[in-house]
């Protein structure tokens, strides 16, 4: 499959690919993958979807505020084939953030892969956020380069590979580092919330192995910040 394939958007689903096994969409910032509670958290990225594909079926999810790539599958098979991918890390993720600072490699130079691995836990006095926490934090793993320096801004552009899916994982690993994401209204504080008017996360590409022929499949997004 093509990484760069032809896109289209029809009743507000921007998908980059549709074949009669799954999907890659793009989610916009601010639209749940799945419907919330209440009716005015009904809209959201697989109900657009499955307006169109009756049989389209959430595989992982973003984060509301984050846009970006989401895969589907089509039907239960599908689900179920692309789920044990995903628990068995074998869909390779990649995104793209801006963070405070000017965020330097620990070792090395600009451009080299450098690691965060900070345990995870639900801080439960203050849902949904989590905390690193050493005592009952679940291992987690981030990869992180450096794409570009903002000298004036005093900003970042970074590249994430999440090697452990835990929920808020990015934005809690790079708050952690003293290096928050723009516009996070979790981990940041006031003044790097205001600097940007929503989330500058983005999950700018997908690869795996197709379940059913083993073939390699990559698709990209660019980052819309």
């Amino acid at each position: 499959m093509s990484a760069d394939p032809p896109r289209a958007a029809h009743a507000g689903v921007d998908h980059v690919h549709a074949d009669d096994t799954l999907l890659v969409l793009d989610k916009p910032a601010g639209l749940l993958c799945v419907p919330g509670r209440g009716p005015d958290k009904q809209d959201s990225l697989s109900t657009r979807a499955q307006a169109l594909w009756p049989d389209a079926l959430i595989v992982h999810r973003l984060d509301q505020p984050t846009s970006g790539l989401v895969l589907m599958a089509r039907g239960g098979a599908m689900q179920r084939a692309l789920s044990h991918a995903f628990a068995q890390r074998l869909v390779h993720k990649r995104y793209q953030a801006v963070v405070a600072g000017l965020l330097r490699p620990a070792r090395g130079s600009a451009g080299e892969w450098s690691e965060i691995a900070l345990p995870i836990a639900a801080d439960w006095e203050r849902r949904p956020l989590r905390v690193v926490d050493a005592g009952r934090g679940q291992a987690s793993l981030t990869r992180w380069r450096v794409l570009a320096h903002d000298e004036a801004g005093g900003t970042t552009r970074v590249e994430l590979e999440p090697v452990t899916g835990r929920t808020h994982q990015l934005r809690v690993h790079l708050a952690a580092l003293g290096h928050p994401i723009l516009g996070d209204a979790l981990y940041a504080d006031a003044a790097t919330q205001a600097r940007a008017p929503r989330l500058l996360l983005h999950a700018c590409a997908l690869g795996f192995g197709h379940p059913l022929h083993g073939g390699w499949c990559a698709f990209a997004s660019q980052p819309p910040f």
